[in-house]
């Protein structure tokens, strides 16, 4: 019982911390538009536990619309030469630089905070993806290149951290080549 009781106070406790993240102030959608390296990715998730080995770099395209939201591609090269593929539409709140999707592939209810963005170097984010009542934290920090200071890679690490993600489930990726054109 003892036990039980730690572990729902540390799920609530990273609940209660991610809650309290906010977008960054003067958010522009606009300055979020096009190529986009996935560097750093961090998150509690067992799917993640059991796949971060074979995750590698992958690129994330992102369109803003005319309304404000934000279509998002992401696509990686896969070790047979295969791509992973997922788009979503993310859509704007009233909240500037905070958005709302439904996963098409894992059919999951996300909250998507853009935390920090310097948009020609690099854009942290925060998503509370939920499915059921299994509420999962997942950030990741994207940069304009592939590679990204020291600095701002500790900057994630710290971030991770303090919104409850264990030091061994934040991984900077592999570089990989990048998928055709679709």
């Amino acid at each position: 019982m003892a036990l039980l009781l730690i572990v729902l106070g540390a799920v609530f406790c990273s609940l209660t911390v991610s809650s309290e993240v906010v977008p960054q102030a003067d958010f522009n959608t606009q300055g979020m538009a096009g190529k986009w390296y996935l560097i750093g990715f961090a998150t509690n998730a067992q799917w993640f536990v059991e796949r971060r080995a074979s995750m590698k770099v992958g690129t994330a395209m992102l369109t803003p619309t005319a309304d404000g939201d934000l279509d998002m591609s992401y696509a990686s090269l896969s070790s047979d030469g295969s791509c992973w593929r997922m788009n979503n539409l993310a859509k704007k709140t009233d909240v500037p630089g905070k958005f709302t999707y439904t996963s098409e592939r894992w059919g999951n209810m996300n909250d998507m905070c853009m935390v920090d963005v310097k948009y020609d170097e690099y854009a942290l984010t925060h998503t509370i993806k939920t499915k059921g009542s299994d509420p999962t934290v997942v950030n990741k920090l994207y940069g304009r290149g592939e590679e990204l200071s020291a600095d701002l890679l500790q900057k994630f690490r710290q971030f991770s951290l303090e919104t409850g993600i264990l030091p061994e489930n934040i991984a900077f990726l592999p570089k990989n080549a990048e998928c055709p054109a679709a």
